[in-house]
């Protein structure tokens, strides 16, 4: 994607995309479970996350290990991607 380009109200697809230097104003923001997508020096602003196919798919896969029992590993994967998983 072009350096700086600004987005706004729009559906952004994001699987495998990069953006740099680039502004969302109140965009749809959707992850399909493709590659990630790599931000460089962007902004967001009043945006929607969307995870939807093999993301949405994994993040349902979540709650059944949360609700079965699986609340500690969950947890730590939370831990991780926050930062506070100590590495």
């Amino acid at each position: 994607m072009p350096a700086g380009t600004i987005y706004n109200h729009e559906t952004v697809t994001l699987d495998g995309e990069e953006y740099a230097d680039c502004e969302f104003r109140d965009c749809r923001m959707v992850f399909s479970g493709g590659a990630p997508p790599v931000f460089d020096g962007c902004r967001f602003d009043g945006c929607e996350w969307k995870f939807e196919d093999a993301a949405a798919n994994t993040l349902a896969y979540l709650k059944v290990v949360w609700g079965v029992g699986g609340k500690a590993p969950v947890q730590a994967l939370i831990k991780e991607i926050t930062g506070g998983g100590g590495r």
